[in-house]
């Protein structure tokens, strides 16, 4: 009887093994990897100082436009929903949909505008210097 059961639970212990579903698996996506900005200016060198990192998550509502501003630091993003288009003062334009990666333009001026019909929703990394600001506005 010892023997039928210890048989018996080494079949079941390795069909579970055969038929055991496979272990999910880490994906790693590079979204984005460059030293060139979207609209192929190249990024500057980074400044010395204390580094400082920023995350922010953006939420720009449909039809807003934001106001003409600048980036003095790099910084990079992803567009978790929604549509974003933005522009530079020399009307390079480059739109966003949702899942889309970019890596800022810096020292340009330029504004984004979501003229979709739900939120734009972006979470920004931005690579700075302690006390330094991330965006200036454009005085108006």
């Amino acid at each position: 009887m010892k023997k039928l059961f210890f048989i018996v639970a080494i079949v079941l212990l390795v069909s579970g093994y055969i038929f055991a579903e496979e272990p999910e698996t880490t994906i790693v996506e590079e979204l984005a990897k460059s030293s060139l900005s979207w609209n192929w200016g190249a990024l500057p060198e980074y400044p010395d100082g204390t580094p400082e990192i920023t995350i922010l998550r953006i939420t720009i509502p449909p039809n807003v436009k934001l106001p003409l501003h600048t980036h003095p630091v790099i910084n990079a993003g992803v567009l978790l929903s929604g549509e974003l288009t933005v522009i530079t003062e020399d009307n390079a334009v480059l739109h966003l949909k949702a899942g889309e990666a970019l890596i800022e333009v810096v020292n340009t001026w330029h504004y984004g505008i979501n003229e979709g019909t739900e939120p734009a929703v972006i979470i920004v990394f931005y690579a700075g210097i302690a006390g330094q600001p991330i965006t200036i506005k454009q005085a108006e």
